[in-house]
């Protein structure tokens, strides 16, 4: 039997993110700055505005998962340990796998090598990815505010810290900059897909839409970006708005299907009546 793949729909998930302490996204410097900071931020190349790149925001969820799953950290990229599924019968269960997905890498590897393609049987067909996050951009009162405001950089502060050698106490000074807390990034954008694979249930990936807003939950708890241990990153969902997009709406132009106008990522309730309702209306498609 070919493989196949079938989109059954997408649920959007929009709000914004408000930031409860500094937050510093490390960008590459362009080259020596006379009285530049150590650390810079991340810009818009055009804007020079901070901005937070999606993939900050999807790499910390998912690493973030990986340890409330005790996944195995089994794959190496330079010196970053992370998880990732080998074998057919674990992605089957993994939950952080099937959300984030696996790399192409990993899969085409089974492919190319003949036998090896031939005993990984199905886990050398294609593994679609569920989840997509957007950058997310300043929002235009923040930065109506931070341009009024009187930072020591554009839209960002300076923070000096020092480190304390532990036998002569001497100290050594050290720059960071970083997006002041209070700061706005709006719209906030990520999209999950609800995929049928070869032709089989569905409705897993619909329950899988709670891992997600597990990671979220995380996150909030935990820090974004850098330096998180002394201070910064800690961030807050604000105005979560969540819709059901079936095949319909893209292809006979059917209206979005409104899940949640207000979610709080603590209320499981309201949660389980987001899946409840995405499964009903899904299953009126078939």
């Amino acid at each position: 039997m070919a493989n196949s793949i079938q989109m059954m729909g997408k649920v959007v998930i929009t709000g914004g993110i408000r930031l409860v302490t500094g937050l510093h996204i490390g960008g590459a410097a362009a080259g020596l700055d006379i009285g530049g900071v150590d650390s810079p931020i991340i810009r818009h190349p055009v804007t020079r505005e901070p901005y937070i790149p999606g993939s900050s925001l999807r790499g910390k969820i998912r690493s973030l998962l990986e340890r409330a799953y005790d996944r195995p950290l089994n794959k190496k990229v330079q010196d970053v340990r992370l998880h990732e599924c080998y074998k057919e019968q674990e992605f089957a269960g993994c939950a952080v796998c099937h959300v984030f997905g696996v790399s192409p890498g990993e899969r085409v590897r089974g492919v190319a090598q003949g036998e090896q393609a031939a005993r990984r049987g199905e886990w050398a067909s294609f593994k679609p990815t569920r989840l997509v996050v957007r950058d997310v951009a300043l929002h235009a009162d923040s930065k109506a505010e931070l341009e009024r405001a009187d930072t020591d950089l554009p839209y960002t502060e300076v923070k000096w810290e020092a480190a304390i050698d532990r036998i002569t106490s001497a100290a050594v000074p050290r720059q960071n900059e970083r997006v002041p807390a209070g700061a706005r990034f709006e719209p906030f954008e990520m999209i999950y897909t609800i995929y049928r694979l070869n032709g089989n249930d569905w409705q897993q990936d619909v329950e899988w839409l709670k891992v997600l807003f597990e990671g979220m939950r995380l996150l909030e708890d935990d820090y974004l970006g850098g330096y998180g241990s002394r201070g910064a990153g800690k961030i807050a969902f604000e105005n979560l708005r969540v819709e059901l997009r079936p095949l319909a709406y893209y292809i006979q132009n059917a209206p979005p299907i409104e899940l949640a106008t207000e979610l709080d990522l603590r209320d499981n309730t309201q949660i389980q009546k987001i899946v409840d309702v995405s499964k009903t209306e899904l299953q009126k498609g078939q």
